[in-house]
């Protein structure tokens, strides 16, 4: 009877167990159900202009955001943060615009934490959040910050910038609950992926939203909203914001609230940045700029050029001529495997310069970048705006230098004075100036596929000048072109066709390549060239190399280093060993017939 007795009391003590776990996971709802009353109470009484908000304890926040926020070490409210937060927390639409490096992201994440948290979010609910960013490079950053502060709660959160089939990318997207992504390939998903559905959202996000709502995006962003609820709360971040009525309208904003924290300040930059102009000639662009990384080889440096093509190519040449310090380069149409691994390496190095075109002018945050360079002149104040806040981020030290040719100078200083912006002349050492020209002009003879990127840099900058809508600062005809060609090591100046057309024709070529790379994810990059020969001209031998037409190993050898597999079209299926005449066919008819006696004969001889 022993075992029978034990077996009844082990019945019993599961029983029990069981009944006390069902308890505790019921005083454990009811628990969490007054807490979320209790926090939507206090949201309720939360007064939004409160001079008294200072700190993020200050705000009504759910334990797992506040958790998330002290592992990460955020205590004080920034500017941006003060404002908006709480605007957002009681549900109110956000135009947001503030300096770069002051916190945008926390004061659009943390709202988005907390309205999925109050409303009892789960995976059964779907998408609730939808975050867009101009790049791929913010969307990673934007995410890793999602998940440092949100580790505690049990959302789901997905990265949707392509790099991955679409096929497997659709896999996940129905478990989550927050998105964060690029245009084009949410826009792709909302087209393409069976059962994706945003009937449920609550929450959009635009960072960097002037960039988005330009003519690059414009199509797509429409395209995407259409997809969306329009009782959904919106949020526009930006350091310059746009208050545009068509704008506001094409994303249907509900009396949104406009929180700019630097319209009253002296300056629409960092007051610890330093910044400072150079006037250089064209031509004096790459020395000045190879003088001034040789002079600061213990520095974190970005570099900002026009084009992906530029990019390249002093990315390369400078590589060459060694100056002592680590080189990097980023642009669009490297793939997105790539651009991941050189933002992390230029993330974690201490010395190092980062050649990139505007691709990481928006938000990327890399921390310690001691030196921002435009060598090529921001088509507006806006857009130095946001490359300069590469540096002095989050109340740090930074410095800025943009070259001016001549011919820049006045237009491009009203444009930055109208924005507040303060920025003193300075003048480069003489001792500091050294002509690297002579030593391109060698290596473009040594590798002729540096000489193939030199001119496709050429072309692609000209081409961008032209394309520029403020004639009073970009004049295509005052700049010396012949000497910018000698100053990059090429032999002669490459010859170009320009399209002619309105403000609008411009505009739409302008930004094609943009449009055409919301499907893919790249950056294209086209050019109108064309070259033009006397005929009865004395050409030099360094003139008849300008003019020459790559052959295949050079254009093999460009294709491996921009990382294009591109097959060759064009190449023939088969080739022709030899040319025949008339007369050959002749001669060779007769020597067949020759041959076909001569057997005959032998066939009838006899054998011995």
């Amino acid at each position: 009877m022993a075992p029978t007795t034990k077996t009844a009391r082990s019945g019993r003590s599961q029983k029990q167990h069981k009944s006390r776990s069902t308890e505790d996971r019921t005083e454990k709802r009811k628990r969490d159900q007054e807490d979320r009353g209790k926090l939507q109470r206090a949201v309720d009484e939360l007064d939004p202009k409160s001079p008294t908000i200072k700190s993020f304890t200050d705000l009504p926040l759910s334990a797992p955001t506040a958790a998330g926020l002290r592992s990460s070490h955020f205590e004080t409210l920034t500017d941006i943060q003060a404002r908006a937060i709480p605007l957002a927390l009681k549900g109110r639409d956000i135009l947001g615009a503030a300096k770069t490096g002051s916190g945008k992201t926390l004061a659009f994440l943390i709202p988005v934490l907390e309205v999925l948290f109050r409303q009892q979010w789960t995976e059964l609910d779907g998408l609730g959040a939808l975050i867009i960013s101009p790049t791929r490079e913010l969307a990673v950053q934007i995410f890793e910050v999602l998940r440092q502060i949100g580790r505690k709660h049990v959302f789901s959160a997905g990265l949707v910038i392509g790099g991955k089939s679409l096929k497997e990318e659709a896999e996940r997207l129905g478990r989550m609950n927050i998105l964060v992504c690029t245009p084009g390939r949410m826009l792709q998903h909302l087209d393409q992926t069976a059962g994706f559905v945003v009937d449920n959202l609550q929450m959009l996000v635009l960072d960097e939203a002037d960039r988005i709502m330009d003519m690059g995006f414009q199509s797509a962003v429409d395209a995407l909203v259409e997809h969306l609820p329009k009782s959904r709360q919106t949020m526009l971040f930006s350091a310059t914001q746009s208050k545009k009525v068509s704008d506001l309208a094409r994303l249907s904003l509900k009396e949104p609230e406009y929180v700019a924290v630097h319209e009253a300040a002296e300056a629409a930059t960092p007051s610890t940045l330093q910044q400072h102009y150079i006037v250089t000639p064209l031509p004096e662009k790459l020395d000045t700029l190879f003088g001034f990384i040789k002079s600061n080889l213990k520095s974190k440096i970005v570099v900002f050029l026009s084009s992906g093509k530029q990019v390249r190519f002093v990315y390369e040449s400078f590589r060459h001529l060694q100056p002592g310090i680590p080189l990097l380069h980023l642009h669009g149409r490297q793939k997105q495997v790539a651009r991941l691994e050189i933002t992390h390496r230029f993330t974690t190095s201490k010395n190092a310069v980062l050649f990139a075109t505007d691709v990481v002018a928006r938000g990327v945050d890399f921390p310690a970048v001691d030196w921002v360079i435009q060598v090529d002149c921001p088509e507006d104040a806006d857009t130095y705006i946001h490359r300069v806040g590469r540096t002095a981020r989050y109340e740090s030290a930074g410095r800025a230098v943009l070259f001016l040719d001549p011919s820049e100078e006045e237009g491009m200083l009203k444009r930055l004075e109208h924005k507040k912006v303060p920025i003193l002349k300075v003048h480069v050492k003489e001792t500091k100036k050294k002509s690297i020209a002579d030593q391109l002009q060698n290596m473009c003879f040594q590798y002729p596929d540096l000489k193939y990127l030199g001119q496709k840099a050429f072309i692609s900058y000209t081409r961008s000048i032209h394309l520029q809508k403020d004639k009073s600062v970009f004049k295509l005809q005052k700049l010396d072109l012949d000497g910018f060609a000698t100053s990059m090591g090429l032999a002669g100046t490459p010859q170009i066709k320009y399209q002619k057309g309105g403000d609008d024709d411009i505009k739409r070529i302008k930004n094609a390549s943009r449009a055409a790379a919301l499907s893919s994810g790249s950056e294209s990059e086209g050019e109108a060239a064309g070259t033009t020969k006397k005929k009865d001209e004395v050409r030099t031998k360094y003139q008849k190399m300008a003019e020459r037409v790559n052959q295949d190993v050079l254009s093999s050898h460009y294709r491996k280093l921009i990382g294009d597999a591109d097959d060759d079209e064009d190449a023939d299926f088969l080739s022709v060993k030899r040319v025949l005449g008339d007369d050959d066919l002749d001669a060779a008819a007769s020597a067949d017939k020759a041959e076909a006696r001569l057997r005959r004969r032998r066939q009838r001889a006899p054998h011995l």
